[in-house]
Order: structure tokens, then sequence, then C-alpha cells
């Protein structure tokens, strides 16, 4: 708005504006001086009707500009790309542009006076009404989204936003409310929360692949150790059962050498001093000086069916291992085997040993025993040594020939029967909790390891020698 004094201003300039326009005009102060005062009169006129036609062209200027800008507030607000609603209090829409009205499939006269609150489907209208009383409480800003339903029938998603506007010459309150059609963002959102679900499901879908990859795995583990030990069952079933009929056998053999031995020499030798001392009987009543003689050989037959009854004893189990302890028994034996063999032997062993039990002593003994039979059988060898130490947590004994060499790991793990000698003391080192190991190689010959579990206690560690 311009201020008095400026329009006093504009009046002044536009008055000398109109008296230059008029002395410009063709015939003006060319009348005679006597008609002054007529003249004078008709000035005044003739400026201010001038006055009024410039006023006219500038009001026609502002005319035009205010249209143009009107058209262009037109054109910004009906075709804004969200719909505008003004609402009173109650919700009534007062005003709406072209956009909201496209929202709800409506021209703007069927809309106005329209309650918007209809258009919201009722789950969603109490929170609307409550953004309205926020609006209308002057707490500007406000947002919030509800999904409404156009007069077409169609459902769509909105986002309002809305700001009160108040004015001293409004005859109600009423609030400015920007609305937009979310509900491609909706779906969108909507889509890539199906695609995150879908992901998540993925993964937890992945891990449970990866999970059963590596259930199946140790399952195929599972069914294959399980097969291993099955076939090592069946195996081990298949030696037990060679091995009972091998032992079986072994001990019909023997008892059938011990039947004809027993038959062949001590009752030989028995019929012999039975025979003697029938002729003792006769001689001592036709020859008594010859009783003497009779009788010291027929002490000598005697004492040849003690060592016959002796051997045998040891053969199936020597006196001195229960009596004396695992060393004298491997002295005595090793003594045998050097007189039958020829093989020199050596033993080294601590006494600490003899406070195994009977058992593991036993075991030790019979391991020596089939092994000094072996190298009698097959090594070919020039020396044997016997050798039994403690170590921290078990009694070791080896048994060293200089003999030929043999495959020990190939005849030890094959599928196929196993010599009896050496399954036999595999057995019998198994049977106490021990183990039993071959190295042979042609350098060195051939060495039997047997080791049996011990609890660490003192000892002394003489060595024996033959």
């Amino acid at each position: 708005m311009k201020s008095k004094t400026e329009h006093g201003q504009d009046a002044a300039e536009l008055r000398r504006s109109a008296e230059a326009r008029l002395r410009a005009m063709p015939g003006h102060g060319d009348e005679p001086a006597s008609e002054a005062d007529t003249h004078r009169l008709l000035h005044e006129l003739e400026v201010h009707q001038i006055e009024l036609e410039m006023q006219n062209e500038e009001l026609e200027a502002s005319r035009n500009e205010m249209e143009e800008l009107l058209e262009k507030y037109t054109d910004l607000y009906d075709f804004a790309p969200i719909g505008y609603f003004s609402l009173d209090a109650h919700g009534s829409i007062l005003e709406a542009n072209l956009t909201g009205c496209a929202l709800l499939h409506m021209t703007r006269s069927e809309l106005i006076g329209q309650s918007l609150p209809q258009f919201i489907i009722s789950e969603s209208r109490p929170d609307f009404l409550a953004f309205l009383e926020q609006v209308f409480a002057q707490q500007s800003g406000q947002s919030c989204e509800a999904t409404l339903v156009n007069a077409a029938g169609s459902a769509f998603w909105a986002s309002f936003h809305g700001t009160s506007a108040f004015y001293t010459d409004a005859p109600h309150d009423w609030c400015r409310l920007a609305v937009s059609d979310i509900t491609a963002q909706r779906r969108e959102e909507e889509v890539q929360r199906q695609l995150n679900t879908m992901s998540i499901e993925n993964l937890a879908l992945q891990r449970e692949i990866v999970q059963r990859k590596a259930a199946e795995d140790d399952l195929k583990k599972s069914e294959m150790q399980t097969a291993e030990l099955l076939d090592q069952s069946l195996h081990l079933q298949a030696q037990l059962r060679s091995l009972s009929r091998s032992v079986l056998t072994v001990q019909e053999e023997e008892r059938k050498r011990i039947s004809r031995e027993l038959h062949d020499e001590i009752t030989q030798a028995l019929v012999t001093i039975n025979v003697h001392l029938e002729s003792l009987t006769k001689e001592a009543v036709i020859n008594p000086k010859d009783l003497q003689k009779s009788i010291v050989q027929t002490q000598k037959q005697v004492e040849q069916s003690v060592d016959i009854a002796h051997r045998f004893a040891r053969k199936l189990r020597p006196p001195v291992l229960d009596d004396l302890g695992l060393i004298p028994a491997l002295e005595a034996t090793l003594k045998r085997f050097m007189k039958d063999t020829g093989i020199r032997v050596a033993l080294n062993a601590f006494a600490g040993v003899e406070k195994l039990d009977i058992e593991k002593r036993t075991t030790f003994y019979r391991v020596a025993q089939e092994a000094l039979a072996n190298v009698a059988r097959h090594a070919h060898a020039s020396r044997v040594d016997v050798t039994i130490k403690k170590l921290p947590q078990a009694i070791h004994m080896t048994i060293k020939d200089n003999g030929r060499s043999f495959k020990a790991d190939k005849i030890l793990h094959s599928k196929k029967e196993i010599p009896l000698g050496l399954l036999g003391m595999r057995e019998r080192m198994e049977m106490v909790g021990g183990s039993l190991s071959i190295d042979s190689t042609p350098a060195d010959g051939t060495t039997i390891h047997a080791l049996i579990p011990n609890k660490p206690n003192p000892g002394d560690t003489p060595t024996h020698e033959n």
C-alpha cells in the first residue's frame, strides 16, 4: 500500500504529465486572451480527463498483471502433484484442488461440503481424527497415513500433512491439508519387506542345507565307520573262529603227541622197570651177587622216567615260573633254547617285573616262548636278545634276532588267516590290556615289541645274560 506522501507526489506528477500532454495537443494556446476564464476551466477539465485516462491505463495494467498472477497461482494450485484440501474443524471440505478431486474421483462442486473422514476406512478413521485434532490444536507439521476409498470404490494408501490456518475475518477455524497417494511406495515397501523376509528365509534355508549336508556327511562317515567296524568285527570273528579251530587242532595234536610220547617213552620205561623188578625177585634167589647191579640199572630207569615226566611238565608249564618268577623261568628257557639250537642268547631284565601279577608275567613268558620257537623254525639267526625294561607307564619286552626278515605289517593286518603263533601272541597281549607290534627289516632282522601298561613303581634293574 502507498503512503499519502507517495500519493501526493503521484498526483502532482500526474497533473504535470496531463498538462504537458494538453500543451502538446494540436490547437492548444491559439485562443484569444479575452476568453481566459473559459479556457482556464476547459483546461482544467481536459487535464482532469487526461488524469483519468492515465489512471485507467495503470489500473488496466495492474488488472492484467493480477489476472496473469492468478492464472499462475491457479495452475500451481490445481495442477500440483499432490492434493490440497481446506477443512473445517469437523473435517468438511471447504476447498480442493483438481489433483485432490482426481484422488477421490469427484468434481470440485461434488466434493465441496463432503466430509473427508467418510472416505477413510473405519480401521484408519480414529487415527485420522486424532491427527485433525492435533492440527487444529496449532501443533504444526503433523502427519499421518491412512487408507482411503474413492468414489469409484478403489482403495489407496494416502499420506496426510496438515497445518492450521486462522484469519480474524474467517467465519470458522480451518486448516490446510496436503494429500499424497503412497500406494506405489507402500507396495514397494511391502515388496522390499517380502524380499527381506525371503532373504532371511533363504539364509536360514542355506544354513539348514549346510547343516543337513554336514549331518549327511557325518551320517555317511558314520555308515562308513560302521561298515568298517562291521568288516573288522567279521574279520575278528573269522580270526577267532580260525583261532578256535587252530587251538582245538593244536590241542588235539598236542594230546596225540603227549599220548604217543607217554606211550613210547614213559610206558616203555615203566614196563622195563617192572621187568627188572621181576628179574630182581628171581635173581635174589638164584644169584644174590648180581642183585646190586640190577638194582642200579633199575634206579637209572626210574631216573629217566622222572626226567621224561619233568620235560613234559616244563613244556606244559614250567614250575619255576610259579615258584621263582619270570626271570628265572626265562633264564631256564633260554639255556635250553641255546643248548637245543646253538643260537647265542642274552637276557636283560629289571627285577621290578616280578611285581606284576602272575597273569601278566605268564603272558610275557608265553610271548617269549613263541617268539623263540619262531626264531628256531624260520629266522636262521645266530643271536637273540631278550630285553625287559620299565617305561613311565608300562613295561616293555623286546625279542630281537639277527635273522631273516618278513613283511610283518602285511601279515598282521591281512584279512586272510594270520599265522597261529603271531595271532596267539597278539591275543594274549590284548587279554591283559597290552599290545604287540613287530619290526622286521633285512638289515636289522626282526624285533617283537610286547607292551603291558603298568603304574610306575620303584624297582631295581639288574641285568641277566646267558
